[in-house]
């Protein structure tokens, strides 16, 4: 991104013959979410995606993400998927689709770990409700679970579930346009430059201006702005039970058994997921992956991201890990496909405008926890691009904030049990 002058000190200049008031780069989970939420305000607005409406080459695939308002990532974000909850019922009214179920889940580990600690402090200071299940109750409770720790307790969030990455994009963009945004597909984003009063930015062969330019890109941010951002490949993966019933309707391991869960282990391995539910649309198994910490990913570029699985690299700490606190699943994936996410240094948002600039917005940064909130972030970058107040304080976001490393898994606690044993990767798993 270049900026070839200074902006005007009310940002309400504007370049000759706009072709909009604002362009959205990138039309994911967040891009397509700020598309909708500036055509409901009848604004100008034209949408660029590099590739199809719910593409899997990027962040925003896979079927389903875990959807949570207790978020251990940081209070803050309670009032956010608050927001996003409502605005997904919205969306799903207005286009006859299911974009958000809430199963309610549960969280585990031990209550000083981030999981639960974290947990907690969202529960407490956004006044949430929420119910601690004690070691007893948590087993009772949750028998498709195994290996406890003799600390572990969970925090139960009703409001959580699981939302559609790829219908909740699609839902957006034909929302969008039939409010009247302009939308170009399979035209790839070369150069965006901030001009006198507003933004051009070339694209397919031609150069788009307007007054606003939101930039949501995703894995490929970092290479258009000067922000503190890594991508990151995140393979997905899926697994069936070992007796073939356990996944199906009222089985053991369906979603309605199995609910959404984010468990740290007494090791300190976490894992997130949730059940089967092979009624829901095309049907998928039960869905599991591993935290991004401890190694267990690795960053790379997204123009040239390993779209192949490895076995042993991909997935053989994740199968220990499955065999150990889920035995009645089998512990070799079903299914796995490549995904990616961007993570900032303190793995918050990287959301608002850089140095105030008024003709600029960025959303960028998911740190793997950013499709949940999509709506609701969709409808601060309509409130950041046109100059409203957001609904709620977002400072924790701002581009400019200082980043010294330190992540919401450090400042909420992060234990693990040095007499546990130790996860090791299967010396040879078969291949998905």
């Amino acid at each position: 991104m270049t900026d070839s002058t200074s902006p005007s000190p009310t940002g309400s200049a504007a370049p000759a013959e706009l072709d909009a008031d604002v362009v959205v780069v990138g039309l994911g989970a967040w891009g397509s979410q700020a598309l909708w939420r500036l055509a409901e305000r009848g604004v100008r607005v034209v949408g660029v995606e590099r590739f199809g409406i719910g593409h899997p080459l990027g962040s925003t695939h896979g079927t389903t993400r875990l959807f949570r308002i207790a978020c251990m990532e940081h209070p803050g974000l309670a009032p956010i998927a608050t927001r996003a909850r409502d605005l997904w019922l919205d969306l799903g009214e207005r286009t006859g689709r299911t974009l958000l179920r809430q199963t309610g889940g549960v969280m585990v580990g031990p209550r000083d770990g981030h999981v639960v600690a974290g947990t907690l402090r969202a529960v407490e200071e956004a006044g949430l409700e929420a119910t601690v299940l004690d070691h007893d109750e948590l087993v009772a409770r949750f028998p498709a679970h195994a290996g406890f720790g003799a600390d572990d307790i969970g925090v139960w969030d009703p409001a959580a579930g699981i939302s559609y990455p790829e219908a909740g994009v699609r839902s957006a963009v034909e929302t969008a346009v039939g409010l009247g945004a302009t939308v170009l597909t399979d035209t790839r984003v070369t150069a965006i430059e901030l001009v006198e009063g507003g933004a051009e930015v070339t694209a397919g062969g031609r150069v788009i201006r307007a007054s606003h330019v939101v930039v949501a890109l995703g894995a490929w941010m970092p290479q258009f702005v000067d922000l503190p951002l890594v991508a990151r490949r995140t393979p997905l993966f899926w697994f069936e039970g070992k007796d073939s019933a356990s996944t199906t309707p009222g089985g053991d391991h369906d979603l309605a058994s199995f609910p959404v869960f984010i468990r740290q282990l007494p090791d300190g391995t976490t894992l997130w997921g949730h059940g089967a539910d092979k009624a829901d649309g095309e049907g998928y198994a039960v869905k599991i992956g591993l935290e991004d910490s401890r190694g267990s990913f690795s960053d790379t570029e997204a123009d040239t991201v390993d779209r192949y699985i490895h076995p042993a690299q991909d997935y053989g700490l994740l199968s220990a890990a499955v065999a150990t606190a889920f035995p009645g699943l089998d512990p070799t994936p079903s299914k796995a496909i490549p995904c990616m996410v961007t993570n900032s240094p303190d793995r918050q948002f990287v959301v608002g405008r850089p140095g105030g600039d008024p003709r600029l917005v960025v959303a960028g940064g998911d740190s793997g926890h950013g499709f949940k909130h999509a709506p609701a972030i969709g409808e601060l970058l309509a409130q950041l691009a046109l100059g409203e107040e957001p609904f709620t304080d977002i400072d924790f976001m701002d581009p400019d904030r200082s980043y010294d490393g330190t992540s919401w898994m450090d400042e909420a606690g992060d234990t693990a049990d040095p007499t546990a044993p130790q996860l090791t990767p299967s010396t040879s798993p078969r291949t998905a």
